[in-house]
């Protein structure tokens, strides 16, 4: 699906970054979210395939 090249920095000036935020908002909504998805994985070292699930173990509802 995506590859993440974690040697590959690149500077960019103002006109470059503008590029990228116009070439994304050209996409539509469902591949912005699975990129994001993508990146918000790899960060975090998570399966993209699994779905994760928030522990309510340590998560609760408390009432006012």
């Amino acid at each position: 699906m995506y590859r993440l090249d974690r040697s590959a920095f690149i500077i960019q000036n103002f006109e470059s970054a503008t590029h990228q935020r116009q070439y994304w908002l050209s996409r539509p909504p469902g591949e912005r979210l699975a990129a994001a998805w993508y990146l918000i994985c790899a960060a975090w070292n998570l399966d993209v395939e699994k779905e994760h699930r928030l522990d309510r173990n340590h998560f609760s509802i408390r009432r006012r």
